[in-house]
């Protein structure tokens, strides 16, 4: 028996990222949570006709023991819970409120399931990541295998984007997005993302004129934005990151028969494999000591099994560029995440 447990599955992105996780085969057990409006979604899910389990918990329920409920024997979490950007806004500009929200979530994980898997959407995950490594510590319950930012959008945009920069080129290029498989590192939100196209599409820079290339790296990192002003301020990124979300975890519940690679933002524990030769890399490249950041990982049962740390040693100049800006500032949301953890 598989529990998942959502956290914050009546919002804009936990709506869609529970519809697609009852249709997962590996799910026994759904376990739906939020502040407001949950019994609702978890009915509606109820009546498909599939053999996932469906429960729904309010916060206030049972004298306020909704989440622990929610959480008892849940062998993953999912976070989508937080407030979402509007127009104008950064995810920085999020991090005192939903730094709250995910400090409250993260002591209910370290009380009622300190085993499960954590996977976390709320942003601004460069910073709230490290808010749950933090107080897990407080817990004794930390293990770095096992605590994932979800970033996996940010692959997502890169496939895509790809190939629409692919249509109308005379030059043989594939046109699917599902051809694609862009590594991304660094972290979340603008330029701490880094999509490796020198590495995982080098035809790219054979094919298109720098500019474009340029300008394909720039959407990635701010293809949030994209959203949403297209959504004139009714909203954020909530399909694409469901899908990107549910992608991610049934990439992580698929490790517990097979290994896979993900990239994904973790805490770099150099008792992981391929962990110390990330950090140093970092010092050598950039003269930064990161504690966190996103790379291609190896999945297994037990959570993170090896760091890819080898793909930072075929990157090009361009990006090697761009590694130094993003480690500038990626160190920033790091250590805010980790002061408001302590």
């Amino acid at each position: 028996m598989t529990k998942v447990t959502v956290l914050g599955a009546a919002g804009g992105i936990g709506q869609p990222l529970s519809l697609m996780l009852k249709l997962n085969p590996f799910i026994d057990d759904l376990a739906l949570f939020d502040v407001v409006n949950v019994p609702g979604v978890a009915t509606d899910l109820s009546h498909i006709d599939t053999n996932c389990k469906i429960t729904h918990h309010l916060k206030s329920d049972n004298d306020g023991t909704g989440l622990a409920t929610a959480l008892k024997g849940s062998d993953f979490v999912i976070i989508p819970a937080g407030v979402p950007r509007k127009p104008g806004m950064t995810r920085d500009d999020l991090f005192k409120i939903n730094a709250g929200i995910c400090t409250d979530l993260a002591v209910g994980i370290a009380e009622n399931c300190p085993n499960a898997f954590t996977l976390v959407i709320s942003n601004p995950v460069n910073s709230t990541v490290p808010i749950f490594a933090e107080v897990y510590k407080k817990y004794g319950v930390f293990n770095a295998r096992k605590l994932f930012g979800v970033t996996t959008l940010d692959c997502v945009r890169a496939n895509t984007f790809m190939a629409e920069a692919a249509i109308g080129e005379a030059e043989p290029m594939d046109k699917l997005a599902t051809s694609y498989n862009v590594r991304v590192v660094g972290g979340h939100s603008g330029e701490t993302i880094l999509p490796l196209y020198s590495v995982c599409a080098p035809h790219v820079y054979q094919l298109l004129p720098s500019e474009a290339v340029d300008a394909l790296v720039h959407r990635v990192q701010y293809g949030g934005d994209e959203v949403v002003e297209a959504k004139n301020g009714a909203g954020s990124a909530t399909l694409s990151m469901a899908y990107a979300g549910y992608k991610f975890l049934h990439a992580v519940l698929d490790a517990q028969d097979k290994t896979g690679i993900e990239s994904t933002y973790i805490y770099l524990d150099e008792s992981i494999p391929g962990a110390k030769e990330t950090r140093q890399n970092l010092k050598n490249s950039c003269g930064a000591d990161l504690d966190y950041f996103a790379m291609p990982v190896v999945l297994d049962k037990d959570g993170v099994k090896e760091i890819k740390h080898d793909i930072l040693n075929r990157i090009n100049d361009k990006e090697r560029e761009l590694l130094a800006i993003c480690c500038k500032t990626l160190k920033g949301n790091i250590e805010k995440g980790v002061n408001f953890g302590k």
